[in-house]
């Protein structure tokens, strides 16, 4: 039986694709939760339930909140998780799933940008071309061509929402990956939704569900909302930011490289479109997060010698603990 292990790279990598899965199907969750409950409600929705279900975690984990980190978890609970369920909820008023999906791409590209202005990490040029090529596919995707047209006409300013978003992922991953120490995966998660939980929760307190309670089947789409809670807001929290921790904050916001195939996948299933020319955004945005990933020739020589070194120093110091 092959054991699990997130140091290898194979795990990593079906991480990686599991994840991808889990959250290219969170858009098309987001949409049937619209069907009846307005976005503010499915946002907050998603947070409390999240956060019901981190609880014993979370309690059981506070002893470990310190000064160090205090900041640090709230941007994580904030920045990372709660502005962008709202974000995009908001969004998918007016856009598809699948091009919420497909925008979400962009989040390797701010966590470049947002390393390099603020955490101290390094770019090559090869990586400025792809945050260029990435950010004019997703300006041509925003901007919206009617009847099929070549010349655009019409923005959809809304997908700015999922733009905004996709920054915050930017903020959320470095923020894992370069200050939080000391901390799993599922004690970190847990205790930023202790922080932004109760919020959610009395936010819906002082909603109108009203409207909701009129429309076609909505606990079947409140059940929607449960399982984008559970899965794709806890479990998939929980993974990604222990992927981040074993892996690096360029290498897991990748997952987005395969989101949009998934949230494609949904939205063309549940009747959605894309013209010829949105794929051409599309590909021009993973060209554009394939080069932001892109390590230079020695740069790739330099870490295998690091890694090599390193593997030479744990033999001798095994060899010394022998002898």
């Amino acid at each position: 039986m092959v054991k699990f292990s997130f140091e290898n790279k194979i795990w990593q990598w079906v991480t990686l694709i599991f994840l991808s899965l889990i959250w290219g199907s969170s858009f098309i969750l987001m949409k049937k939760g619209l069907r009846s409950y307005s976005h503010d409600q499915v946002a907050a929705m998603r947070l409390f339930i999240s956060f019901i279900a981190f609880i014993p975690f979370g309690l059981k984990n506070l002893k470990k909140v310190t000064k160090e980190n205090f900041v640090s978890l709230l941007i994580i609970g904030f920045v990372g998780s709660g502005a962008p369920a709202f974000l995009f909820t908001k969004a998918q008023t007016q856009i598809d799933s699948s091009l919420a999906g497909i925008l979400n791409a962009l989040t390797p590209l701010f966590t470049l940008i947002i390393g390099l202005l603020f955490y101290k990490s390094k770019a090559k040029l090869i990586n400025a071309v792809g945050i260029v090529l990435g950010l004019i596919g997703a300006l041509g995707l925003i901007v919206q061509s009617t009847n099929g047209g070549v010349i655009a006409k019409e923005i959809n300013y809304y997908g700015l929402f999922v733009i905004a978003a996709t920054i915050c992922y930017g903020i959320n991953v470095n923020q894992v990956r370069y200050k939080i120490k000391g901390l799993t995966g599922l004690e970190l998660t847990s205790l930023a939704f202790m922080f932004i939980g109760p919020l959610a929760g009395i936010y819906l307190l002082f909603t109108d569900f009203s409207m909701a309670l009129n429309t076609n089947d909505y606990l079947l789409n409140l059940g929607f909302i449960a399982i984008l809670a559970i899965v794709g807001t806890m479990l998939a929290l929980v993974i990604f930011n222990t992927l981040i921790q074993h892996t690096s904050a360029i290498f897991g916001s990748s997952v987005t490289y395969i989101i949009p195939v998934f949230a494609i996948m949904w939205g063309l299933f549940d009747g959605e479109t894309l013209s010829i020319l949105q794929f051409f955004w599309i590909a021009l945005i993973i060209l554009g997060v394939y080069l932001v990933n892109k390590k230079g020739k020695k740069s790739i020589i330099n870490t295998k010698t690091a890694q090599l070194s390193v593997d030479y120093q744990n033999k001798k110091q095994k060899k010394s603990a022998i002898g």
